[in-house]
């Protein structure tokens, strides 16, 4: 080998060797993920595992997509971060709404009218002064004061891929037309909102004006055609010339302006619950502005939309969007200043909840959502410190939480070490197995049915199954209302009584016998799971399962009916065709699961009312339940408030159902989550998604716990350090051998 080539490599790996122990000397964290400008900046670090597909309010309706739409849109309202049972307080608005009823001749009713006499409902809502939207292109004007970027060309937007590339940014004042314009947004069938059918069941008008933005958009597209002739293709056509429609040409009687910061919104019917949906983002402001500025073909062309870069007055705004690397939000320089909540529960103060009291939002300056796909990655990053907070997958349990023999959870001693917290609250959610009540074997009314579907619901052990497949993070339904929802009830009061007994020493409920289980079955004409003329009892179960445990669980399905001699029948499909059948009404037994959109009984018990049939109504009522004495009850509670009255309508129609058993109750999910001790004023707040907003982080402390927990191991590098220069030693004593002889030459 060349002499001087030798020389070169071992100085370079010598280099090398030294650069890696002076960078462990000097503090340095070789296997950080993020950049060093980014060391102790007051950033919070989330995961995501699957790109959001929408963040147009119009569209979103995953929670997911919440986490993200929620900390950059302000809707009129929101939930109290701190109390409990929650609490809407204003947002944008200057002070909750209220309605205000009237019959048909326009006088005023009293707040506990029946629902019968009430002709029209208004809410007339004040929003603040002086609330600013971000800095955005949409905003930019000319000194004319003419927007900047109308017209836009592809040569516009050379270098451009985001909003932030652009080189001009304005801003603008919140005023009651955006929240108007939003509503109207609603009713585009370009967006295909997802609750607009609800919406049009209580807005005035709001039926009537969708049908006429639908007959509009279809007249634009037969002119388009006729135009085009036979080259017209119309996805590539609205792609290169999007159709905008100027909402404000149609007449909307439900929503009305009645100052530049005043407006009514006016129901048809009396329905308390419509005050829950003005907390969500569908109901979030849209600046006209920002939809004609998207709605240009290049920016289209570009996948620079509405969809992907939202644009609002929330306490941040998109600083990055890379869905196939990291999300970034960065603080909004205009966020109107609202502060950190000063009451809460009597426990908030005593555990630090109220320590930022009166501070000014957000206490956070940056959010940044890190693409992790994969379970373990995620889960090694969270240990090292560089993400915030986790959830805990099935294969990280044991490591992370214990469960006790009462079936407490605590956190093991190796996170309790690392001063990692773990914080429970059951989900305002449940899921669900259900009978199509339309099939001839399963479904039906009479009391032989009701036995055969109580036989497999006490059949289905769900604590059995609860501990199998979810680590225990669950806690078995008796009924379709969660905890913490107006009607459900704890304790002896609270079990279904025809699935369970009340075990009096231990003071919980236990789930009654297979053998008694036998018994319904042969009551109900099925004895050892046997048809009246001697052939098996066949039920087909329905499901999308394709994931990893997908086989265990359904086979766990398939031995529980086997212990009543039934023959589960799997038929697992893919998500399309699956949707397909509960549509159709082609299946018998099927899972669901419904996470609640407001903490209202309503909005559970909406799911077996019979006008919301799936079948003969394409609404959400998949099991097409249909018990004339459920659905008088249920209008009856839905359009009342909550009091003693509205909870002896909920204990009636929770009877109604257990007897019915449309659904095997299932079960209502635990929502585990590991927080750093670095992270603050952490509370589970499972209505609200705007709460990024209330974290504060301990820089100092995170990024010296990242410094102790990341330390590289200094052996292996001085063993090669070492072990380099014993093998280097030889070659370099012959060159000084070979260049001290050619020097006495």
């Amino acid at each position: 080998m060349n002499n001087n080539l030798l020389i070169k490599r071992i100085l370079f790996f010598t280099s090398l060797c030294l650069l890696l122990l002076s960078s462990t000397i000097g503090g340095c964290v070789p296997n950080n993920p993020y950049r060093s400008s980014e060391s102790n900046k007051n950033i919070f670090y989330k995961t995501f595992s699957e790109a959001p597909k929408h963040l147009d309010p119009a569209r979103s309706y995953y929670s997911d997509e919440f986490d993200i739409l929620a900390q950059i849109y302000e809707p009129l309202i929101q939930y109290h971060y701190l109390k409990r049972p929650y609490e809407l307080v204003p947002l944008t608005a200057k002070s909750v709404p209220t309605l205000t009823y009237f019959d048909k001749d326009k006088k005023t009713l009293p707040d506990d009218v029946s629902p019968e006499k009430v002709d029209r409902a208004v809410y007339e809502i004040s929003i603040k002064e002086g609330i600013m939207y971000q800095n955005h292109p949409a905003f930019a004007k000319d000194a004319d004061g003419r927007a900047l970027f109308t017209n836009i060309t592809e040569k516009d937007l050379k270098g451009i891929s985001e909003i932030t590339d652009f080189p001009k940014f304005g801003t603008r004042e919140l005023i009651a037309e955006d929240y108007i314009y939003q509503i109207m947004r609603l009713a585009d069938p370009q967006l295909h909102c997802p609750i607009l059918p609800m919406l049009e069941n209580y807005i005035l008008g709001l039926d009537e004006y969708a049908e006429s933005l639908k007959n509009k958009l279809a007249q634009i597209r037969a002119t388009r055609k006729a135009d085009a002739g036979l080259t017209y293709n119309q996805s590539l056509d609205e792609k290169k010339n999007p159709i905008i429609i100027d909402y404000k040409k149609f007449p909307l009687p439900g929503v009305v302006k009645i100052d530049k910061y005043k407006f009514k919104i006016i129901l048809k019917k009396k329905y308390p619950q419509f005050i829950y949906w003005l907390a969500m983002p569908f109901f979030s402001p849209m600046p006209e502005e920002a939809n004609l500025f998207y709605k240009q073909g290049p920016l289209q062309a570009k996948n620079i939309t509405l969809n992907r870069f939202p644009v609002g007055t929330g306490p941040y705004r998109f600083e990055k969007f890379n869905p196939n690397m990291e999300i970034r939000l960065k603080k909004n320089e205009n966020f109107h200043g609202e502060k950190y909540p000063s009451e809460g529960e009597p426990s908030d103060k005593k555990n630090g909840l109220l320590d930022d009291a009166f501070k000014t939002l957000p206490l956070i300056d940056e959010i940044v959502f890190k693409l992790e796909k994969e379970a373990i990655p995620r889960w090694n990053k969270f240990l090292q410190g560089y993400f915030d907070t986790s959830g805990i997958a099935s294969d990280s349990f044991d490591q992370a939480v214990t469960i006790s023999a009462s079936g407490g959870a605590r956190i093991t001693k190796i996170m309790e070490e690392k001063g990692i917290s773990l914080s429970t609250s059951i989900m305002p959610s449940t899921y669900y197995m259900g009978f199509n009540m339309q099939d001839s074997e399963v479904g039906g009314y009479s009391e032989k049915k009701q036995k055969l579907r109580q036989a497999i619901s006490i059949a289905l052990d769900y604590e059995e199954f609860i501990e199998i497949f979810t680590n225990g993070r669950a806690i078995s339904a008796m009924g379709p209302l969660p905890p913490g929802i107006f009607g459900h009830k704890t304790g002896k009061e609270g079990i279904n009584p025809l699935i369970y007994d009340w075990d009096v020493e231990r003071k919980k409920p236990v789930r009654k016998s297979i053998e008694f289980a036998k018994e319904l079955l042969s009551e109900a004409g099925f004895p050892g799971g046997r048809k009246p003329d001697g052939t098996p009892l066949i039920i087909t179960f329905d499901n999308a399962w394709t994931g990893a445990s997908s086989k265990q669980t359904i086979n766990w399905f398939i031995k529980r009916f086997a212990l009543l001699g039934i023959q589960l029948e799997n038929r697992t499909t893919d998500g399309n065709r699956y949707q397909e059948k509960l549509q159709k009404g082609n299946f018998q037994f099927f899972f669901l699961g419904w996470f609640a959109d407001y903490p209202d009984p309503e909005n559970f018990l909406f799911l077996l009312h019979g006008p919301n049939g799936k079948v003969d109504f394409k609404g959400e009522n998949a099991s097409n339940y249909s018990n004339p004495e459920f659905d008088r009850l249920f209008k009856k509670m839905e359009n009342i408030n909550n009091s003693p009255e509205r909870l002896k309508i909920v204990e009636d129609i929770t009877k109604i159902l257990r007897k019915d058993s449309p659904w095997v109750w299932g079960y209502h999910p635990v929502s585990f989550a590991l927080i750093h001790n670095w992270v603050g004023n952490i509370k589970p707040n499972t209505m609200a998604n705007n709460t990024m907003k209330y974290l504060k982080i301990d820089r100092e402390l995170r990024e010296n716990s990242r410094k102790e927990w990341n330390k590289p191991n200094l052996i292996p590098v001085l063993l090669f350090f070492v072990l380099l220069i014993a093998i280097s030693l030889p070659a370099l004593f012959r060159i000084w051998k070979k260049l001290g002889y050619s020097k006495k030459g």
